[in-house]
């Protein structure tokens, strides 16, 4: 199984992604656009597991004790590694500590399971198209859209869990499914 460890997004944001979505497309072709509807705040690839290794995944996660809720603004866009030479097209997301703190978590939670300490420094943020090739005209006709848009405003949400998802590759993009849900203390599951 290929699994993962996200936040959701709120529906409101959602809609706001897919709309700049729906504007940049025609822009550029070079470009693989994630499904709106699958965009989610990753905290921790896992990767490919064995089904009877879950149990323990999820056992493990279930003893993160997150003290409260926080909010989360959806603003702004970039690539990685840079807008030169892009492989990803993502928007921004901005937080307090908390977030770093909850993926820190997650992360010390899993390496007794022997699930590998991500090198990199967690760089939130929400996938929104990969590229297949940097074709420069493309890339220009893209950066035009970018600055055309208007205000790169998402909206807002407050986050109270987080979730274990199976991601299924498909043609046509992954498909997710959630298989568990850990409550911050004080949350509310929606």
């Amino acid at each position: 199984m290929r699994i993962f460890v996200a936040l959701d997004i709120p529906e409101e944001v959602r809609a706001a992604l897919g709309a700049l979505v729906a504007r940049l497309r025609p822009a550029s072709r070079a470009v693989r656009w994630t499904r709106i509807e699958g965009v989610h705040l990753t905290l921790k690839f896992i990767g490919e597991v064995q089904p009877e290794k879950v149990e323990a995944i999820e056992a493990s996660l279930a003893k993160i004790h997150f003290p409260h809720p926080f909010e989360i603004k959806f603003r702004g866009v970039g690539f990685f590694p840079n807008e030169r030479r892009p492989s990803v097209f993502w928007a921004g997301v901005e937080v307090g500590a908390e977030l770093g703190a909850l993926a820190s978590a997650v992360e010390t939670s899993l390496q007794p399971l022997g699930i590998a300490k991500e090198h990199r420094a967690f760089s939130p943020h929400l996938t929104l198209a990969r590229f297949k090739s940097t074709d420069g005209s493309a890339l220009n006709r893209l950066h035009e859209a970018i600055s055309a848009a208007g205000p790169l405003e998402f909206g807002a949400g407050i986050a109270k869990d987080f979730h274990l998802y199976q991601s299924i590759l498909k043609p046509g993009g992954a498909e997710y499914t959630r298989l568990a849900t850990f409550l911050f203390a004080g949350g509310e599951s929606q």
